[in-house]
């Protein structure tokens, strides 16, 4: 089907002109004024390229037409031509102001018609089609996208799953509170996005939060290859027994580096710095590398600080629980080894939420 140029005009002798200037590249569409040009509009709108439009017409004029067609966003893809007597500068500029393509002053020659007509509807036909492909290509994308960030969920409620499961393992092993994992990942994140508001220099990014809070629960992974007679024994520890135990940190970095093609490598690269360097401390006194300073993941740094809080504030077999506050201040003041003085400020704003997570853990184990 030929593309159709719509003329409307109250001129029988214009519409003929034109309708001859043009039949032989277009289909024409002809209205003898405003009312049956929009009608027409209605109509034919699918098929029209290009309308060439007279100003002054009874009933709906040209004005009328151009406010139709841009209350109908038609005037975005088929271009409008104005063919008029009309020769001030206002009604020019205020059908440019309406979107108005070209302005053609009456009388007309049939050169200028043919030559402007077919480059303003080329123009619109070849934008209008790049358009179409650029949408087209637009939603491709987007079912692309939807299609890889339910694969993405999918891969990352994986990857969780498989640590959950491994920390499960830990806990059944070491006969610790099965409250310990949910509330060191809570501790976690409570401080993270503390550090994240405080000191933005960490980027701590809700995404990078929520990875670190899942991998904290693979701490003490390595706490699976210690032996019964020290992992359970109820007293203090011998300096070899102590010695022994620290080596939960590199056996679980072994455990984890065996888990190939399995998890993501974000997960996999938080849950070693964590398994491996939640023992450190800012002073370069802790193991098993005695890294010092911001040597230390902020991964790691984050979840010593609640695996500490945690231990304090629980009963284990080798001791009895804290108080809240007596752990605070025991962090605080550097009794169970220096922490950053950054992530000690968000510990201190963070102590209230801190405590109603605690006992909302000790309330859980009495239920239980």
């Amino acid at each position: 089907m030929a593309d159709k140029v719509l003329i409307i005009d109250d001129m029988e002798l214009n519409r003929d002109m034109l309708s001859v200037i043009l039949e032989g590249e277009y289909e024409i569409e002809v209205a003898e004024d405003g009312d049956l040009g929009i009608q027409k509009l209605k109509v034919n709108k699918d098929e029209i390229v290009g309308v060439l439009l007279d100003l002054n017409m009874p009933n709906k004029n040209g004005y009328d037409v151009l406010s139709f067609m841009q209350q109908e966003k038609m005037i975005d893809r088929i271009p409008v031509l104005i063919i008029s007597a009309e020769s001030s500068s206002e009604a020019e500029n205020r059908c440019l102001s309406m979107g108005v393509s070209d302005f053609i002053r009456k009388p007309f020659d049939s050169a200028t018609v043919q030559r402007r007509v077919r480059n303003v509807v080329e123009l619109f036909l070849h934008r209008n089609a790049l358009e179409s492909k650029v949408t087209s290509q637009m939603r491709t994308l987007q079912r692309q996208n939807e299609l890889l960030e339910a694969q993405a969920l999918k891969l990352r409620e994986n990857n969780e799953k498989i640590i959950d499961v491994l920390g499960e393992i830990v806990e059944g092993r070491s006969l610790e509170s099965g409250q310990h994992i949910k509330c060191v990942k809570g501790f976690t994140e409570i401080l993270a996005k503390w550090v994240a508001k405080i000191y933005p220099e960490y980027h701590l990014t809700p995404e990078k939060i929520r990875i670190i809070v899942a991998a904290s629960a693979l701490h003490d992974i390595g706490k699976i290859a210690i032996a019964d007679n020290v992992l359970l024994k109820p007293g203090k520890l011998t300096i070899e027994e102590f010695e022994y135990m620290k080596t939960h940190t590199t056996r679980g970095c072994e455990m984890l580096e065996r888990i190939t093609n399995v998890w993501d490598e974000v997960y996999s690269k938080a849950s070693y710095e964590i398994c491996r360097h939640h023992h450190e401390r800012y002073d370069g006194r802790g193991y098993p590398d005695g890294l010092k300073g911001e040597e230390i993941p902020i991964s790691a740094q984050l979840v010593s600080i609640a695996d500490v809080y945690d231990a304090l504030v629980s009963k284990r077999v080798y001791k009895g629980a804290f108080s809240k506050d007596e752990a605070f201040q025991m962090i605080m003041k550097g009794d169970c080894g220096i922490f950053n003085p950054k992530l000690l400020e968000c510990f201190h704003e963070a102590k209230a939420e801190f405590e109603a997570l605690a006992d909302k853990s000790h309330q859980a184990e009495k239920v239980a």
